[in-house]
C-alpha cells in the first residue's frame, strides 16, 4: 500500500529521520519499526547520489521513502520521485507562489509540469505500465510543504488551496523561533500549541494531510488529537544514543552486583603492578 492510501485512511504514519548519507546506516534505520524512513537533504548531510542509493534500503525493508530537499530545490522534488521516493517534504514553503512551484516538480500534467523520466522508481515501485504510471502517480505521490514561518501561518489557507499540495509538515523549532520573533528556541513551546493545533485542523478542513517533528514523544498523542498523522522521530544521533544508554544502564545495574562489583578501580591496587 502506498504512503498516500494510507494517509487518506487517516492511519499514523512514524517515520525515522535520517542524516546520515550512508546506505547501509539507513539499511540499519529501515530495519526498525518505523513505516517510513525520511531522508533529509536541508539540514541532514543526504545528496543526490544517497538519496539514490538509500531508497533501496528502505523499499526492501517495505518502508515508505520519504525525501526533505533543500530551501526552493524543487528540481530535486522531481529528482526524489524518479528515484523511488513517495514523498516530498519542502523547507520554507511561505507563500502561494513557493507552493505552487512545489506541486509543478510534483505532478505531471494537467496538473503540474513534471518531466517524464521514472528510471529507477519505475522498477523499485513496481510499475507494471507506463501508460498505467501516469494514470496513477499524481495520486499516489505526496507533496508535503512545511509551514514554521509566521509568513507560511499568514498564507495558510491559500497555500492549503493550492492544486498539488497534498499536506503540511510543522517544524516545531524554526516555528518556536518564528513565534516569538527569535527570542528563543522550543520546539514544545506551550504559547504556541493552540496555533499548532489550528494548523492542522485547517489542513484537515481543506482535505489535505498533516504532519509533525515530534522532538518530545510524550507529545505524539496530543498531536495526533490535534489532528497530525504523519509524525517524525529522532534521528540516527538519538537513536544511538537512547540505545546506548540503555545498553549501557543495564549492564552497569548487572555489574553492581557481580564479584567484581567491589573491585577497586585500580586492579592492582592491592597486589602491585606487574612487574613490581
Amino acid at each position: 500500500m502506498y504512503l498516500a492510501e494510507r494517509l487518506a485512511a487517516d492511519e499514523v504514519i512514524f517515520t525515522a529521520w535520517s542524516g546520515v548519507p550512508d546506505a547501509l546506516t539507513v539499511e540499519i534505520v529501515a530495519s526498525q519499526g518505523f513505516d517510513a524512513v525520511t531522508l533529509d537533504m536541508q539540514h541532514g548531510g543526504h545528496h543526490e547520489d544517497s538519496v539514490l542509493r538509500s531508497v533501496v534500503p528502505i523499499r526492501h525493508a517495505n518502508k515508505h521513502a520519504v525525501v526533505r530537499i533543500p530551501v526552493g530545490r524543487f528540481d530535486m522534488a522531481s529528482r526524489a520521485l524518479d528515484f523511488g521516493a513517495e514523498a516530498v517534504i519542502a523547507p520554507m514553503v511561505n507563500s502561494v507562489s513557493d507552493a505552487r512551484l512545489f506541486a509543478e516538480s510534483m505532478k505531471y500534467p494537467p496538473l503540474g509540469g513534471r518531466s517524464w523520466g521514472p528510471t529507477f522508481s519505475f522498477g523499485r515501485l513496481g510499475g507494471t505500465s507506463q501508460q498505467a504510471w501516469l494514470e496513477t502517480s499524481n495520486p499516489q505521490v505526496v507533496s508535503i510543504a512545511m509551514i514554521e514561518t509566521r509568513a507560511a501561518l499568514a498564507h495558510l489557507d491559500a497555500i492549503l488551496a493550492v492544486p498539488g499540495i497534498d499536506a503540511i509538515f510543522v517544524g516545531p523549532s524554526d516555528f518556536s523561533i518564528a513565534w516569538t520573533n527569535g527570542r528563543t528556541i522550543n520546539a514544545t513551546l506551550e504559547d504556541m500549541m493552540e496555533v499548532v493545533g489550528q494548523i492542522a485542523a485547517r489542513a484537515r478542513a481543506a482535505g489535505k494531510h498533516a504532519g509533525m517533528f515530534v522532538m518530545d514523544p510524550a507529545l505524539t498523542g496530543r498531536y495526533i488529537d490535534m489532528g497530525y498523522r504523519f509524525l517524525a522521530l529522532g534521528n540516527e544521533q538519538r537513536y544511538v544514543a537512547l540505545g546506548s544508554e540503555q545498553l549501557l544502564s543495564a549492564a552497569r545495574k548487572s555489574a553492581e552486583g557481580s564479584s567484581a562489583g567491589s573491585v577497586d578501580a585500580d586492579p592492582y591496587a592491592s597486589s602491585g603492578r606487574p612487574g613490581s
